[in-house]
């Protein structure tokens, strides 16, 4: 177990988690439901405490319709008990249904009922705009969210895929009006993936303690070392991407990781999280995995410390 004083504030609600997040996606996608389950042990029992989700999961494969993932990690609760030893996240925003799309106030108050109903839940800790909508007001979609927190049917807001001036224009409308802010982000952010975090949007999450709990930390595998030539490109279905990092600053990230993990003994997985962790406003980066034994690997992370050497070397590396 990861030692409870490892807790990070999420942002400045009173929301307490683990350093890591647990991505589930994959739920009831690239994991069936016994995998699943097997994950969602491991990572609880390894400390972790925020899963992350959303109504949209995985609505891309032949034959989903979207809420596989929420329905999964709702039998998980159900059948495991453990409803009150997790936080749970998940968003609207992606996935069109009743009460129109995107951020329209009718789809955010149904999806939040779909949502409830999947999880088998009463409230979702985390909920986020999955996307940004510039059809709807911004006040109106952050009433939207209001009503729900006022219902208790959510505790905290979020955004996801928001640029700096949205996410800000977002707060200002909320406060003008004196309602719920978002109070956490979920911004794509790695080692090889920086532009659309750090500068403007990085710089107000610090400014006003906006907790962050980045995706694709591991750069949809490129970041465990999995891909290191063109020949490995054909490893998965998402080696395609991956030719891109290889030509630009992958390999050099790369080999700055490979030097760390000399130093240290981690795998590259657990260096790239815990690059993450250590970076302003960022409370804990999301990974996914779709065995025990992947889980294994990324709770470690938590606990590395890299020294201030380190983390300038691998900063420098991806520049």
């Amino acid at each position: 177990m990861t030692d409870p004083q490892n807790r990070r504030r999420l942002g400045s609600t009173d929301l307490q988690i683990a350093p890591l997040v647990l991505g589930g996606n994959v739920f009831g996608w690239t994991a069936d439901r016994a995998a699943s389950f097997a994950v969602l042990d491991a990572f609880v029992a390894g400390g972790g405490t925020l899963i992350d989700t959303a109504d949209v999961y995985s609505a891309w494969v032949d034959g989903h319709r979207g809420g596989e993932s929420e329905t999964m990690i709702g039998e998980w609760l159900r059948i495991s008990g453990k409803r009150d030893a997790v936080l749970i996240a998940t968003k609207v925003g992606m996935l069109p249904g009743e009460g129109g799309e995107k951020l329209a106030p009718a789809r955010i108050a149904a999806a939040c009922d779909a949502s409830l109903k999947r999880l088998g839940t009463d409230r979702i800790d985390v909920y986020f705009a999955h996307q940004d909508d510039e059809d709807t007001p911004q006040e109106a979609s952050m009433e939207a969210f209001g009503r729900l927190v006022d219902a208790g049917k959510v505790r905290v807001i979020g955004a996801s895929n928001f640029h700096a001036a949205r996410l800000k224009s977002a707060n200002d409308a909320a406060r003008d009006a004196g309602l719920p802010r978002f109070h956490v982000l979920q911004p794509e952010y790695n080692l090889v993936s920086r532009h659309k975090f750090e500068g403007e949007l990085q710089d107000y999450c610090v400014t006003e303690n906006i907790g962050v709990v980045p995706y694709y930390g591991l750069a949809s595998g490129f970041l465990t070392g999995k891909y290191r030539t063109r020949d490995d490109l054909g490893k998965s279905v998402r080696g395609g991407r991956m030719a891109d990092l290889l030509e630009g600053r992958g390999k050099a990230v790369l080999d700055a990781m490979d030097a760390v993990a000399a130093e240290t003994g981690a795998t590259l997985a657990q260096i790239a999280l815990a690059w993450l962790i250590a970076q302003p406003s960022v409370t804990a980066p999301i990974a996914s995995a779709t065995s025990v034994a992947q889980v294994e690997d990324l709770l470690p992370a938590m606990t590395l410390v890299l020294t201030d050497d380190q983390l300038e070397r691998l900063t420098l590396a991806g520049a």
